[in-house]
Protein backbone atom coordinates (compact mmCIF):
# COMPACT_ATOMS: atom_id res chain seq x y z
CA UNK A 1 0.00 0.00 0.00
CA UNK A 2 2.84 2.34 0.89
CA UNK A 3 4.50 1.47 -2.42
CA UNK A 4 1.31 2.33 -4.35
CA UNK A 5 0.99 5.68 -2.53
CA UNK A 6 4.60 6.52 -3.36
CA UNK A 7 4.09 5.75 -7.03
CA UNK A 8 0.92 7.87 -7.11
CA UNK A 9 2.70 10.77 -5.41
CA UNK A 10 5.59 10.61 -7.88
CA UNK A 11 3.16 10.55 -10.81
CA UNK A 12 1.31 13.62 -9.52
CA UNK A 13 4.55 15.51 -8.98
CA UNK A 14 5.75 14.63 -12.49
CA UNK A 15 2.46 15.81 -13.97
CA UNK A 16 2.60 19.12 -12.12
CA UNK A 17 6.22 19.69 -13.19
CA UNK A 18 5.37 18.94 -16.84
CA UNK A 19 2.44 21.40 -16.74
CA UNK A 20 4.58 24.15 -15.25
CA UNK A 21 7.33 23.65 -17.87
CA UNK A 22 4.80 23.65 -20.72
CA UNK A 23 3.18 26.88 -19.49
CA UNK A 24 6.56 28.57 -19.12
CA UNK A 25 7.56 27.56 -22.67
CA UNK A 26 4.26 28.79 -24.11
CA UNK A 27 4.60 32.14 -22.35
CA UNK A 28 8.17 32.53 -23.62
CA UNK A 29 7.13 31.63 -27.19
CA UNK A 30 4.17 34.02 -27.13
CA UNK A 31 6.38 36.81 -25.83
CA UNK A 32 8.96 36.27 -28.57
CA UNK A 33 6.33 36.11 -31.30
CA UNK A 34 4.68 39.21 -29.98
CA UNK A 35 7.94 41.14 -30.07
CA UNK A 36 8.69 39.87 -33.59
CA UNK A 37 5.38 41.09 -34.97
CA UNK A 38 5.79 44.47 -33.34
CA UNK A 39 9.31 44.94 -34.69
CA UNK A 40 8.34 44.06 -38.28
CA UNK A 41 5.35 46.35 -38.09
CA UNK A 42 7.52 49.22 -36.91
CA UNK A 43 10.02 48.57 -39.69
CA UNK A 44 7.26 48.49 -42.29
CA UNK A 45 5.82 51.77 -41.05
CA UNK A 46 9.27 53.34 -41.13
CA UNK A 47 9.89 52.11 -44.68
CA UNK A 48 6.49 53.41 -45.80
CA UNK A 49 7.19 56.79 -44.22
CA UNK A 50 10.57 57.02 -45.94
CA UNK A 51 9.01 56.14 -49.31
CA UNK A 52 6.31 58.70 -48.74
CA UNK A 53 8.83 61.43 -47.87
CA UNK A 54 10.94 60.61 -50.93
CA UNK A 55 7.92 60.65 -53.22
CA UNK A 56 6.85 64.09 -52.02
CA UNK A 57 10.24 65.61 -52.77
CA UNK A 58 10.48 63.94 -56.15
CA UNK A 59 6.98 65.03 -57.15
CA UNK A 60 7.65 68.62 -56.11
CA UNK A 61 10.83 68.75 -58.18
CA UNK A 62 9.20 67.26 -61.25
CA UNK A 63 6.16 69.51 -61.05
CA UNK A 64 8.09 72.77 -60.87
CA UNK A 65 10.52 71.88 -63.65
CA UNK A 66 7.68 70.49 -65.77
CA UNK A 67 5.85 73.84 -65.54
CA UNK A 68 9.00 75.65 -66.60
CA UNK A 69 9.43 73.37 -69.62
CA UNK A 70 5.77 73.85 -70.55
CA UNK A 71 6.17 77.63 -70.62
CA UNK A 72 9.44 77.43 -72.56
CA UNK A 73 7.68 75.35 -75.22
CA UNK A 74 4.78 77.80 -75.40
CA UNK A 75 7.29 80.56 -76.19
CA UNK A 76 8.95 78.34 -78.78
CA UNK A 77 5.66 77.57 -80.53
CA UNK A 78 4.60 81.23 -80.47
CA UNK A 79 7.85 82.30 -82.14
CA UNK A 80 7.46 79.54 -84.74
CA UNK A 81 4.14 81.19 -85.62
CA UNK A 82 5.60 84.73 -85.48
CA UNK A 83 3.19 85.49 -82.62
CA UNK A 84 4.96 88.10 -80.51
CA UNK A 85 1.99 88.66 -78.20
CA UNK A 86 1.66 84.98 -77.25
CA UNK A 87 5.43 84.78 -76.72
CA UNK A 88 5.28 87.83 -74.44
CA UNK A 89 2.49 86.31 -72.34
CA UNK A 90 4.38 83.03 -71.96
CA UNK A 91 7.59 84.93 -71.17
CA UNK A 92 5.86 86.66 -68.27
CA UNK A 93 4.62 83.33 -66.91
CA UNK A 94 8.09 81.85 -67.31
CA UNK A 95 9.60 84.70 -65.29
CA UNK A 96 6.99 84.30 -62.55
CA UNK A 97 7.47 80.54 -62.33
CA UNK A 98 11.27 80.89 -62.23
CA UNK A 99 11.07 83.17 -59.21
CA UNK A 100 8.47 81.10 -57.36
CA UNK A 101 10.16 77.68 -57.47
CA UNK A 102 10.90 76.37 -53.97
CA UNK A 103 14.59 75.48 -53.94
CA UNK A 104 14.09 73.40 -50.78
CA UNK A 105 12.45 70.71 -52.91
CA UNK A 106 15.89 70.02 -54.43
CA UNK A 107 18.92 68.41 -52.82
CA UNK A 108 20.98 70.92 -50.84
CA UNK A 109 24.05 70.36 -53.02
CA UNK A 110 22.09 71.38 -56.14
CA UNK A 111 20.29 74.45 -54.81
CA UNK A 112 22.96 77.11 -55.40
CA UNK A 113 23.52 76.23 -59.05
CA UNK A 114 19.80 75.86 -59.74
CA UNK A 115 19.16 79.27 -58.17
CA UNK A 116 21.73 80.94 -60.43
CA UNK A 117 20.24 79.37 -63.55
CA UNK A 118 16.68 80.28 -62.56
CA UNK A 119 17.69 83.91 -62.06
CA UNK A 120 19.05 84.03 -65.62
CA UNK A 121 15.94 82.28 -66.99
CA UNK A 122 13.77 84.81 -65.16
CA UNK A 123 15.68 87.68 -66.77
CA UNK A 124 15.22 86.15 -70.23
CA UNK A 125 11.51 85.72 -69.53
CA UNK A 126 11.14 89.36 -68.47
CA UNK A 127 12.82 90.56 -71.68
CA UNK A 128 10.65 88.30 -73.82
CA UNK A 129 7.57 89.66 -72.02
CA UNK A 130 8.25 93.28 -73.04
CA UNK A 131 10.20 93.17 -76.31
CA UNK A 132 9.50 93.09 -80.03
CA UNK A 133 9.88 89.77 -81.78
CA UNK A 134 13.51 90.08 -82.94
CA UNK A 135 14.63 90.77 -79.37
CA UNK A 136 12.36 88.00 -78.09
CA UNK A 137 14.17 85.57 -80.38
CA UNK A 138 17.57 86.73 -79.15
CA UNK A 139 16.64 86.02 -75.55
CA UNK A 140 14.93 82.77 -76.44
CA UNK A 141 18.07 81.53 -78.19
CA UNK A 142 20.23 82.65 -75.26
CA UNK A 143 17.99 80.74 -72.87
CA UNK A 144 18.55 77.37 -74.59
CA UNK A 145 21.92 76.80 -72.91
CA UNK A 146 20.49 77.74 -69.51
CA UNK A 147 17.73 75.18 -69.92
CA UNK A 148 20.23 72.54 -71.01
CA UNK A 149 22.30 73.25 -67.89
CA UNK A 150 19.20 73.16 -65.67
CA UNK A 151 17.92 69.86 -67.06
CA UNK A 152 21.37 68.30 -66.70
CA UNK A 153 20.95 68.88 -62.94
CA UNK A 154 17.24 68.27 -62.40
CA UNK A 155 16.37 65.83 -65.15
CA UNK A 156 13.25 66.11 -67.30
CA UNK A 157 9.82 64.48 -67.30
CA UNK A 158 9.79 64.13 -71.09
CA UNK A 159 12.10 63.55 -74.04
CA UNK A 160 13.41 66.79 -75.54
CA UNK A 161 15.54 67.54 -78.58
CA UNK A 162 18.26 70.13 -78.86
CA UNK A 163 17.96 71.57 -82.35
CA UNK A 164 20.36 73.83 -84.19
CA UNK A 165 20.16 76.20 -87.15
CA UNK A 166 23.53 77.30 -88.61
CA UNK A 167 22.00 80.29 -90.43
CA UNK A 168 20.86 82.22 -87.35
CA UNK A 169 22.61 85.44 -86.30
CA UNK A 170 24.44 85.99 -89.60
CA UNK A 171 25.82 82.47 -89.72
CA UNK A 172 26.85 82.19 -86.07
CA UNK A 173 24.10 79.68 -85.50
CA UNK A 174 21.50 79.25 -82.78
CA UNK A 175 19.93 76.48 -80.70
CA UNK A 176 16.62 75.73 -79.04
CA UNK A 177 14.79 72.84 -77.37
CA UNK A 178 11.75 71.08 -78.78
CA UNK A 179 9.49 68.23 -77.70
CA UNK A 180 9.33 67.02 -81.32
CA UNK A 181 12.04 65.84 -83.69
CA UNK A 182 10.35 67.74 -86.50
CA UNK A 183 12.14 71.01 -87.25
CA UNK A 184 10.02 74.11 -86.80
CA UNK A 185 12.43 76.98 -86.35
CA UNK A 186 11.47 79.58 -83.71
CA UNK A 187 14.51 81.75 -84.46
CA UNK A 188 13.33 82.54 -88.00
CA UNK A 189 9.68 81.57 -87.91
CA UNK A 190 7.99 81.64 -91.32
CA UNK A 191 11.09 83.15 -92.99
CA UNK A 192 13.09 79.91 -92.65
CA UNK A 193 10.80 77.48 -90.85
CA UNK A 194 12.65 74.23 -91.55
CA UNK A 195 16.23 75.41 -91.07
CA UNK A 196 17.94 73.17 -88.56
CA UNK A 197 18.64 69.65 -87.37
CA UNK A 198 18.54 67.62 -84.16
CA UNK A 199 21.90 67.79 -82.38
CA UNK A 200 21.11 65.98 -79.14
CA UNK A 201 18.33 63.98 -77.53
CA UNK A 202 17.65 64.69 -73.86
CA UNK A 203 16.05 61.60 -72.37
CA UNK A 204 13.77 61.35 -69.36
CA UNK A 205 15.47 60.70 -66.02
Amino acid sequence: MKKSNSILTLALLAGISFSLIACANKKSTDHENGNGVHDHSAMNHKAEDEMSDGSVVETSENKSISQLIDQYLVIKNALVQDDSRAAASAGQKLAETSSSIDLNTFEASKQSEIKEILEVVKEHGEHIAKSEIAHQREHFEGMAKDFMDLLAITGTDRTLYQQYCPMYDKGKGGSWLSDSQEIKNPLFGSKMLTCGSVKETISMK
